[in-house]
Order: structure tokens, then sequence, then C-alpha cells
């Protein structure tokens, strides 16, 4: 597989999305760096930033993300960005910090998870280590309003790549193997 081709596919134009939610340690704990997981649903998320609105943040870095204000001028105010559904993500790093933790996903091609499944480059340890200082530094700061309300938080409360959450609560991630 062509190693220069996948960094561009990945990693050129890569932008960094927030989605926090309240999640019980048991769900949390299921996340393991490494893993490579798939969520089935469409990933709501946004490119505002600020203190986490729940116990855990999913940040996802991903070049692949739809501005949804384009179709809807209203949802500018969420920061509102979509990927697609039946998405891949490489799980790079899984930081706690007081009570909060933040799960770092790398959104990576389906075409793309045997490199990514045995890779370990400089690119993603320079994203964990970019991650965990914008984590330490947004832990302190003030919400973003809009982030707060119930239409937002009923979009972000399902933890990405357990879907369909609904149909089991107790958290069987998507594992792809």
């Amino acid at each position: 597989m062509d190693s220069d081709k996948i960094h561009r596919e990945t990693f050129e134009d890569l932008a960094f999305f927030y989605r926090d939610t309240s999640l019980k340690e048991e769900l949390i704990s299921k996340y393991k760096t490494g893993l490579i997981i798939n969520e089935l649903g469409f990933c709501d998320m946004s490119f505002k930033a600020g203190g986490l609105t729940g116990n855990l943040r999913f940040l996802i870095a991903s070049n692949n993300g739809k501005d949804l204000s384009i179709i809807d001028p209203e949802l500018s105010k969420f920061g509102f960005i979509l990927l697609q559904s039946n998405s891949f993500y490489k799980i790079l790093d899984v930081y706690r910090l007081e009570d909060k933790t933040q799960i770092l996903l790398l959104n990576i091609s389906e075409n793309f998870i045997d490199y990514f499944r045995n890779s370990n480059s400089v690119d993603e340890e320079n994203i964990i280590s970019w991650a965990r200082k914008d984590f330490s530094e947004k832990i302190k700061s003030p919400v973003v309003e809009a982030l707060v309300s119930e239409y937002w938080k009923e979009r972000t409360e399902k933890p990405v790549g357990m879907y369909p959450f609904s149909m089991d609560p107790s958290g069987k991630i998507n594992i792809i193997k």
C-alpha cells in the first residue's frame, strides 16, 4: 500500500472536532488505544471548542467533515459538522485529566484499516501531543452555550462506535478485527 497516498488522504487538511457526552466509566473503559472502530450512524460534532459539557469528550481528527450550516444557516451556532455513516476510526489516545476523559479518534478510510492497525506514525504521535495540550486548556474553559442546548445534547449523547446504542445500552463496541 502506498504510504504517501495514505498520508495525503488521512492527514492533509486535518481538522479537529468536538463531541461531548456523559457516559458511565464501564462504557468509557471499553475504548482502548489502537483499536479500529466503526460508527454505523452519522457522527454529529462541532468545530466550536470550549469546556466540556459532560464527563467525556470525543476529539475527532478528520478531513472528511461536512459543514451543515451551508445547508441550514441556523446550524452555524453549533458549529455543526457531520461525518457520514459507516465511518472508521483509530483510537489514538484515551486521556484522563481530573474527572474528565478525552478519547482521540482519527477518522480513516476503510481502505486503510490494515495499514493503521499496524502503524504508530510520527503524525499520530504529534496529533496525540497536540490533543492532550488542547484538552488541558479546554477543560478550564467555559462551555460553548449552544452546545449545552437540549437539541445538541440529544444529537451527541450516544457514544461513537457503540451504535446502535439504543439496542445494546451495555456498550458493545463495534471493533474491526
